[in-house]
Formats: structure tokens, sequence, C-alpha cells
């Protein structure tokens, strides 16, 4: 029995299922093959200032780019595990356990999340500033049993200790210290 003698409704099912499937296996790939070239191109600078014209500025930038056209399918995505192999490919060391709900965690190769840390929708994480002409990257750090707010703000070089809470829309100036434990927030962040 060909698909043109079949019933209109069990056809539109089939195409339906067909293009879901399509657009599903479209979103896997697209996100494997970005996270593919991030690992080749990713710095591996632990810390470090940079000029801004420099072969590791031209990486950092086109990782930027590449992480920018994932950043509506893996909306898609997040939180799941493909989000989080998402960013594992792209370099961030993610723990056992740990829930990412952002699409902005960026500058992944700088970034080190720990075991079953939450990660709010729209928290920003960046592991990169410019400043006086030179590129700096610093490793962000967060702790075990961390959670970090939604739309919270984290800049370079921050260091988040377990069991610490960022509050909601709190910003994290750089090279920033949270003691394990602590719950921050406010702008600039500061202990409540």
């Amino acid at each position: 029995m060909e698909s043109a003698d079949w019933d209109p409704i069990v056809r539109s099912i089939a195409l339906g299922l067909g293009a879901g499937l399509s657009y599903i296996s479209w979103i896997g790939l697209l996100l494997f093959e970005v996270g593919f070239i991030g690992a080749i191109l990713r710095p591996r600078l632990p810390e470090g200032r940079v000029p801004l014209r420099s072969f590791t500025t031209v990486r950092w930038g086109m990782l930027g780019a590449l992480h920018r056209m994932a950043i509506n399918q893996l909306g898609l995505v997040v939180p799941s595990y493909i989000g989080s192999f998402y960013y594992r490919l792209m370099g961030c060391k993610v723990g056992k356990g740990a829930q990412l709900n952002s699409t902005s965690i960026n500058d992944c190769f700088m970034v080190h999340i720990g075991d079953r840390t939450v990660i709010g929708g729209g928290a920003a994480i960046n592991g990169h500033i410019v400043e006086k002409g030179e590129l700096v990257l610093s490793p962000v750090r967060i702790g075990k049993d961390c959670l970090i707010g939604s739309g919270s703000f984290i800049n370079p070089g921050c260091t988040i200790g377990d069991g610490s809470v960022l509050a909601s829309r709190a910003v994290l100036p750089k090279w920033t210290e949270i003691p394990p434990g602590e719950v921050w927030g406010g702008i600039p962040a500061r202990r409540i």
C-alpha cells in the first residue's frame, strides 16, 4: 500500500511525525557540529591577558560566533543532557547532576560547574572581559550544590563556594569570591 492511498488523517500524522523527527535530528546535529568545532578551536589558556590583535582573540571570537549560532536551538534543549553535552563539548566542566537552564554560559572553556549545581534560566556566565586593549580570560568556578538565580550575571575570575546561593538578577563583580554556604544578592552582589 503506497502512502498516496492512506487516509488523509493518517497521512497528516505521518507527515507531522516525520517533520518533527527531522527537526529534532537537525537540532542535535547542529549542536554536535558546533560543539565539535568548538572543541577544536577553544584556546588552551588557563588564564591570561592577550592583545586584541592576536590569534587567541580570533579563536575566542570564532567560538563566540559559533555559540551564537547554536543559541536558538540550545534554548529548545536546556535543561537536558543534550544541553549539558553541548556545553561539555565546548569545554565547560560540568559536574554530575548539574542542571544548566541557561543559553548564556559564554567562554565555556573557562567555566567549571560542580555536582548538583543549578544554573537558573537567563543567568549569564562570562569568562572574559576586554580591558585596556587586551582580552582578559579568567576562569569562573562554581562549587557543588550551588544555586545561581535566574537572570544573574557572573563576571570572569569569580569563585562561588560549595552550597552558596547567588540571588536572581544579582551581578557578581569580576574576581569576587563567595565563601561556601553564603547567600549573595544585589547589584553589585553582596552577602545577604
